[in-house]
């Protein structure tokens, strides 16, 4: 894609996203997603190949499908209540329906099966924008009207997504699939705590933005797609597996990495509100992510590939891509615990 297009592209997406960020008409923010999705779409196409343009087709059709869904539950809150600014929502169809049209937006269960289709289609580097960048203007939306929002509905999609994400991944070899179906469990989530403590959300939200950056650009440096050519990383860049190994950790939500403050976070927050069996029931969930993640650790920096002779020659070619921002992400992902104290001051 040319410079010039790719950069007007880019900033149309960035404008969409900033536009549902900042107003507070719901017709702005439907215009804003719409912005968002139609200028994606040539993102997710970089590399013109049947396998992206049906993602790119899954994508287009179910976010136009949430659109929809999004314009339906505006309507009836408009009839209502008589205006259009975002406030407290009165009328629980119009709730529910809206509530409903940004989870498929994000990739809540039951509605994820689009997530790993078109992760798995596109570049790497669509699919970092993609589980990144995309999940900030829905999540801000449910923050506004997380007042009005049907508790039990959210729970009982946070709880499907937790349970989903940490299944679906199990028995994955590709690597986009698995960060796409990690991204469902974070976004149950942060879904669990939306009604609770909403500031919660933006904090496990910018933890997980953090983490899934810095490892979708470990794996851009490395050029590896699968389990297989990311055990190839020991013998060309030692250091690089030995942080997959700790990103990894941090992304399952190990105590002295940065992944544990949300889960730690989010679990007593539930239980001051009486909630015992759902943050039980996610902490179980979350060791079959664990589970995944050490998959690809063992994989990556625990193991040797077997090789015939014991020569360490390079025989892949190295990576000319220049990740400047790997290292301040990398510190972020891992070494933010000790913040923990100031982070519960400001919620």
């Amino acid at each position: 894609m040319k410079p010039p297009i790719l950069i007007i592209i880019t900033s149309t997406i960035i404008l969409g996203t900033m536009i549902v960020l900042f107003s507070s008409h719901w017709l702005m923010i439907w215009i804003g997603f719409e912005m968002n999705m139609l200028a994606i779409i040539p993102i997710l196409m970089k590399k013109f190949n049947p396998r992206a343009m049906e993602a790119s087709t899954k994508y287009f059709l179910t976010q136009a499908t949430a659109s929809m869904l999004l314009m339906l539950g505006i309507i009836i809150n408009l009839l209502h209540s008589g205006h259009w600014t975002i406030s407290m929502i009165p009328n629980p169809i119009a709730s529910t329906v809206i509530t409903i049209a940004l989870a498929m937006k994000l990739g809540l269960s039951p509605f994820h099966f689009w997530v790993p289709e078109v992760t798995q289609g596109v570049p790497l580097s669509s699919g970092m924008i993609l589980l990144t960048w995309q999940k900030i203007a829905p999540l801000s939306v449910l923050y506004q009207i997380s007042p009005s929002i049907n508790p039990n509905l959210l729970v009982a999609m946070a709880a499907t997504s937790v349970l989903v994400g940490g299944w679906g991944g199990l028995n994955q070899t590709q690597l986009r699939k698995i960060l796409a179906y990690s991204s469902i469990a974070h976004m149950g989530w942060m879904a669990a705590i939306m009604v609770y403590n909403p500031t919660l959300m933006i904090l496990n939200l910018t933890i997980y933005i953090m983490m899934t950056l810095g490892t979708f650009m470990l794996f851009m440096h490395n050029l590896s797609t699968t389990t297989l050519s990311l055990s190839h990383t020991w013998n060309k860049l030692p250091l690089i597996a030995s942080l997959i190994l700790a990103l990894m950790l941090s992304l399952g939500g190990l105590p002295p990495l940065s992944g544990f403050i949300p889960k730690w976070m989010i679990i007593q927050e539930l239980t001051k509100n009486d909630m015992i069996v759902m943050p039980m029931f996610m902490a179980i969930t979350a060791l079959l992510n664990l589970y995944f993640y050490m998959r690809l650790a063992y994989a990556t920096a625990l193991t040797m590939f077997p090789s015939a002779n014991n020569t360490k020659m390079k025989w892949q070619f190295e990576s000319m891509k220049k990740m400047i921002f790997l290292p301040p992400l990398i510190v972020a992902s891992t070494m933010l615990l000790p913040l923990t104290p100031m982070l519960s001051i400001m919620d």
